[in-house]
């Protein structure tokens, strides 16, 4: 088996970097290769979001049965059914809020993921150690952690005390987890104790942090209650049409040719 200082060594090496760190120009130039160590995040009007939901085949039925009830009038001089209007209104308002707030919630998780991340971080560059904002880090970046830091990216433990971290957000474990030296934390952790440095090797996207927000943000993006007004809405097109074709085919023959001709 390797022994710790191999494993150290090896990683140093893939990540073509030292012990004493990247340089700013190195820093600079890999983050054009690897990207800032932040989540995207999707900005989109909650206005245009919401009025999405209206747009699906059981919202057709009904806002074509609203257009209905207002051209169509009864009659006799009579004024369109308002009534039946509003309520159809209302009634597509409700699915449409329903719908939103469903969708809403997967994303408000998403954003809560988010903001476990480190703002912060010490990092060695040029040689010298500095505070830093996190989104410049990039693998092969040599980082200290100590008691209370959020990790700032997926890292490899490198020389120093064992970590006691708190990986709860990511793992689901309700105790924190020791970590010696060659093992490897993760992105939106807490360190509870001990301090060590270790070398960044994923930021980003690319972390574990990073693949779990995805995988939330990307969850029931058509949710449960969409999917079920969806099968509402294409049964009930289906039904329409099947009906037109069936009456027309049984109500055709039987017309005066007289009025067939008119």
């Amino acid at each position: 088996m390797s022994s710790l200082q191999d494993i150290k060594n090896e990683t140093v090496d893939l990540l073509k970097c030292t012990k004493e760190g990247l340089t700013t120009q190195e820093g600079e130039a890999r983050v054009q290769i690897f990207g800032l160590n932040k989540l995207e995040e999707k900005k989109e009007s909650k206005i245009l979001k919401f009025l999405g939901f209206m747009w699906n085949p059981l919202s057709w039925v009904m806002e074509a049965a609203a257009i209905m009830a207002i051209a169509l009038a009864n009659g006799d001089g009579r004024p369109p059914d308002w009534q039946d209007f509003v309520g159809i209104i209302c009634l597509l308002v409700i699915n449409s809020t329903i719908s939103f707030i469903e969708e809403n919630n997967a994303g408000n998780a998403a954003a809560a993921l988010m903001a476990g991340l480190a703002p912060k971080t010490k990092v060695l560059r040029d040689g010298k150690w500095s505070e830093q904002e996190a989104a410049i880090l990039v693998p092969g970046d040599i980082v200290s952690i100590k008691l209370g830091d959020i990790i700032p990216a997926d890292a490899r433990l490198l020389e120093g005390d064992p970590l006691k971290v708190d990986q709860s957000a990511l793992t689901g474990e309700s105790l924190p987890v020791t970590k010696h030296p060659g093992q490897g934390v993760f992105s939106g952790s807490t360190c509870k104790q001990g301090e060590i440095e270790a070398v960044v090797i994923a930021t980003g996207v690319h972390t574990f942090f990073g693949k779990a927000a995805h995988l939330v943000d990307s969850t029931n993006q058509v949710g449960h209650f969409q999917k079920v007004l969806t099968a509402i809405g294409n049964f009930c097109i289906c039904s329409i049409a099947i009906g037109m074709v069936i009456e027309i085919l049984v109500m055709y023959p039987i017309q005066p040719k007289v009025q067939r001709r008119y």
